[in-house]
């Protein structure tokens, strides 16, 4: 009940603040647009304003929306000011490219596992343009012990200053439907990346309270982002 509560009043703030936005992206666009198996992307979908953030890569398939890498290089340079480097991985991603990784999944590893690391294609958060997989310089892959690192951490207690979230935590594999990943961070935005970090809560969960409290839960599936 407290939770709720928290929910409740934290959504309240946030619609006074900005009405008209939160009305766009409560229809599932903007920052806040949910993808899952539910909420899935058509394969048309392509963001307009797609740029490459300039931080430190170790692969050339790191672009985000203009927005959302603009935060990224404040968080990666706050981070570097901390004495932690940072380097990311893998951003947009688009329909096609996701259908070839999750049946290449399937083939390696079995389809409960590509099932749970791997998102088929239209319901990636990748096909935004709002998520950005990210690891250290001496890492040697994507895996859970990226979380257990200092860099890890410093993601996990920080990323939210900058309007990003931890998409897949360990606990929410229920609700989310993917095991723990804390190299995958989604931008949405610095005051609902805080309320979710705070409320401790997934996306999920997130947007269908706010929906609740402030629209009686109109989420439609068929709305697409708006650019």
């Amino acid at each position: 009940m407290r939770q709720f509560v928290a929910i409740f009043m934290l959504c309240l703030s946030l619609v006074q603040s900005s009405v008209t936005g939160i009305v766009a992206q409560t229809n599932l666009g903007g920052n806040l647009y949910l993808v899952n198996r539910t909420y899935r992307l058509t394969e048309h979908y392509v963001p307009k304003d797609l740029v490459k953030p300039q931080v430190k890569t170790i692969s050339g398939e790191t672009l985000m929306r203009q927005e959302a890498a603009s935060a990224l290089e404040l968080l990666f340079q706050s981070a570097r000011e901390q004495g932690y480097t940072l380097v990311a991985v893998s951003g947009f991603r688009s329909y096609a490219t996701q259908r070839i990784i999750y049946n290449r999944k399937i083939t390696n590893s079995g389809k409960r596992m590509a099932e749970l690391y791997v998102a088929p294609a239209g319901a990636s958060e990748h096909q935004l343009g709002l998520a950005m997989d990210i690891g250290r310089r001496s890492g040697s892959g994507l895996n859970g012990s990226f979380g257990k690192t200092k860099e890890g951490q410093w993601v996990a207690e920080n990323a939210h200053r900058f309007g990003f979230i931890i998409r897949y935590k360990e606990d929410w594999t229920q609700i989310t439907g993917y095991a723990y990943e804390p190299w995958h961070i989604r931008y949405v935005g610095v005051e609902h990346a805080t309320a979710i970090y705070q409320l401790d809560i997934p996306l999920e969960t997130y947007i269908e309270e706010l929906s609740k409290t402030t629209y009686g839960g109109l989420l439609s599936h068929a709305s697409q982002p708006q650019d």
